[in-house]
């Protein structure tokens, strides 16, 4: 037997992160669930008391400041302490994002389990989302803000995830940052700042990761996309540089020469001449075919 409370949600199919139910459990000793499917992604916390967890054929034994991640489709069991039976909460959600967010957390089937010192916090997140339980957009958004903030204190106190895969998501973060803002005139303190970590620190993770450092990688990620500009467009060598970021446009043609031997301006003549000349042959090639017929 358990004292449970719960309550579901409807919710649309096609939304990005949705609160499908969430609910509060004092179990008695030896309760148990399963082994069943869940049909969406479902988070518990232990708040008290032991119990332990099985999936994917490996078992865990779990208490107070442990949760599981239960993923949508696998088979799981969990049973609590028989000497001391544990009190938990649980989130379940879905949405087109989901799978994303646990991704970058550090949780699968295979590491189902984290820690957290956020007991408090993500206690408090439910108790919110049990009390906007009603129908309509404003308790909707509130739901789902109050998961945002679920998962974001699992994440920042998540102590699973491997040192070596952090910073890879280091790396891969600040380079999603320099391919969207490569445009306008970031400096490597600010891709530092965007992902949390300090500026010496993100040069060791790209040495290691790409062979070059931050600033190498923003200067040449910007003069690829300035050559594929000089190639495909008619605009001034000027504009170009201010399109990819730089302030200055003589600053921006020594860092060019720098990277492919040439200046802008030579860069785009000659590579425009061997294209006509490669195009004219092609072409020449072609009526010389037709011809024999």
């Amino acid at each position: 037997m358990e004292k449970a409370y719960k309550i579901s949600f409807e919710t649309e199919p096609n939304e990005g992160l949705v609160v499908t139910n969430c609910g509060f459990s004092k179990t008695e000793p030896m309760h148990s669930f399963g082994p069943a499917l869940k049909p969406n992604f479902v988070i518990h916390f232990v708040l008290s008391g032991k119990g332990s967890f099985s999936i994917g054929g490996k078992n865990y034994e779990l208490e107070s400041g442990s949760g599981f991640l239960i993923p949508p489709g696998e088979l799981a069991f969990y049973q609590a302490d028989e000497q001391d039976p544990w009190t938990y909460i649980w989130v379940g959600f879905s949405g087109s994002k989901a799978q994303k967010y646990i991704d970058q957390i550090g949780l699968s089937s295979r590491i189902p389990i984290f820690h957290s010192e956020e007991q408090e916090g993500l206690s408090a997140c439910v108790k919110d989302m049990m009390k906007h339980n009603t129908y309509g957009v404003v308790n909707e958004l509130r739901r789902v803000g109050q998961l945002y903030l679920f998962l974001s204190m699992i994440t920042r106190e998540n102590t699973v995830e491997k040192e070596i895969e952090k910073d890879n998501r280091h790396v891969k973060r600040a380079i999603d940052f320099i391919q969207s803002n490569y445009h306008i005139p970031i400096k490597v303190t600010d891709i530092a700042d965007y992902v949390c970590i300090n500026r010496s620190y993100l040069y060791s993770l790209f040495q290691e990761t790409t062979k070059m450092s931050p600033h190498q990688f923003l200067s040449r990620y910007r003069i690829t996309k300035s050559a594929e500009l000089l190639l495909t467009s008619s605009l001034s060598v000027e504009s170009i540089s201010y399109s990819v970021g730089y302030k200055d446009p003589f600053v921006f043609a020594k860092a060019f020469k720098q990277v492919t031997g040439m200046s802008p301006t030579m860069y785009r003549k000659e590579k425009k001449e061997t294209e006509s000349k490669r195009n004219k042959e092609f072409w020449e090639q072609i009526e010389l075919f037709m011809n024999r017929g």
